[in-house]
């Protein structure tokens, strides 16, 4: 092949985007072909459609299979330009005269005919330089795609956590209303606690939006991290062979190296309530549950947006055994329709549990609902690891610590409030502030088997 028609095949496997032989060929919608890391930094940075960088043609689909026949086209390629221009780029061994056309895995240099039988090299693999040099480039590659799942994991954890920074401000603006309502109820000489009470809610919100924001701000940074050792893996992609071969393997770009940022668990602490529990218990009501406790089947959403049960009671469908039952409720042995009603429930034994009150005409059904307005509910379950509170109106993360021990409920009928709290720590849990009620509502426990 001489210089016109090797240019000429160079030509056609050259990448319009790096202007170098053809790495890890990928074929897109229009036709046209790029290397896989180039058209991904390409996309990447335009921020908008997926449009080729020749034609402007719109790509539907983000993957592409690599192009096997361009890929061995190109490795062909880089050969023959290595054949064709070896008087000029080859390096000619001192001592016996002739082109260093092997490499030494072991030794990771270069080396002649003559030097790769010495002892010292005898045992030694060695490996004609193309070849060795496409093996390098296929291991770079590989260390690539595995940075891009890195980066797409990342992507998603940066997602949620700026959405979980935003469902945080939220909160802590419901959490104020919560805090002041449950003051308002309180003598006027409590008016002082209640201001040193929003004011570290204020101080500690404040400093943990700034660890969300600070963790967002980190991811971002690992994010462009990866890009950068990206940029580096395709640049050493795209050296000579000689000097690919000769680039040290090790360093910062090892991926055991790279320490991925955590995401926040946004807590506020717990404060307690003065007095709070002497007050409540001068509403106190015992046995507030019937001792017949019934079993049901439970499905519980794991939609942080959805905060719906649905329980079925155990008598319809196929029948299980109790060890493997999903729930066990207890109702309350009475409903109220007036008047103010505190009891107290242990969650100990349980870290899974939903309770509260709802409508009594929910109960008398099969099927049962609790996902309306005319239930009131706090239940616990496992997010990612970590046991976090909710509640079903507004369905509301409750960024505060999960009770271990017994949770108090507080029922105001004539306010059309009923209120949480953690016994253990006397502190507040959350308040639905609702309208009146025009219903009878009963008491309801209910415990997952773990």
């Amino acid at each position: 092949m001489d210089s016109d028609e090797l240019e000429a095949f160079q030509q056609e496997l050259t990448c319009s985007i790096c202007m170098n032989c053809f790495l890890d060929p990928v074929t897109i919608d229009c036709g046209h072909s790029f290397c896989r890391p180039c058209l991904s930094l390409c996309w990447e940075e335009g921020q908008t459609l997926r449009s080729c960088p020749e034609c402007r043609g719109i790509s539907e689909r983000p993957h592409f299979k690599t192009n096997i026949v361009l890929k061995r086209l190109a490795s062909l390629a880089r050969q023959a330009r290595a054949d064709h221009d070896h008087c000029s780029e080859e390096q000619i061994c001192e001592t016996h005269q002739e082109a260093r056309g092997l490499f030494c895995e072991a030794d990771q240099t270069l080396l002649c005919g003559p030097c790769s039988e010495r002892p010292e090299h005898a045992a030694h693999s060695h490996s004609p330089i193309h070849r060795a040099a496409e093996e390098s480039r296929e291991k770079l590659l590989k260390r690539m795609g595995s940075l891009c799942k890195i980066r797409e994991e990342m992507k998603i954890i940066l997602n949620q956590e700026a959405k979980k920074t935003r469902s945080f401000k939220d909160y802590v603006a419901l959490r104020k209303e919560m805090i002041t309502a449950e003051y308002q109820r309180m003598l006027l000489l409590l008016r002082e606690e209640e201001q040193l009470h929003l004011e570290a809610l204020e101080r500690e919100a404040k400093e943990i939006c700034e660890q969300l924001k600070e963790s967002v701000l980190t991811m971002t940074q690992y994010g462009e991290h990866l890009k950068d050792m990206y940029r580096e893996l395709t640049a050493m992609c795209c050296k000579p062979d000689r000097e690919l071969l000769q680039v040290r393997k090790e360093g910062p770009t090892d991926l055991a190296e790279i320490q991925k940022p955590q995401p926040v668990n946004p807590e506020l602490t717990c404060w307690p309530l003065t007095g709070i529990l002497d007050m409540l218990n001068n509403f106190r009501v015992d046995n507030i549950l019937s001792q017949t406790m019934t079993i049901h089947h439970m499905s519980l959403s794991e939609d942080g947006d959805d905060a719906s049960v649905m329980f079925r009671d155990e008598h319809h469908g196929v029948s299980r055994q109790p060890q493997i039952v999903e729930s066990v409720v207890s109702w309350g042995a009475r409903a109220f329709t007036s008047g103010r009603h505190y009891w107290e429930l242990d969650v100990t034994h349980s870290s899974s549990w939903i309770l509260g009150t709802c409508k009594d005409i929910l109960i008398t059904d099969t099927n049962i609902s609790i996902y309306s307005e005319e239930a009131c509910v706090l239940f616990a379950k496992k997010v990612n690891n970590h046991y976090s509170l909710f509640t079903n109106t507004p369905p509301y993360i409750q960024y505060v610590k999960r009770p271990v021990g017994r949770i108090g409920v507080f029922l105001d009928y004539g306010n059309g409030t009923v209120s949480f709290y953690d016994v253990c720590r006397a502190s507040l849990i959350c308040s639905f502030l609702s309208s009146p009620f025009s219903f009878p509502l009963k008491p309801f426990l209910c415990l997952r088997s773990l």
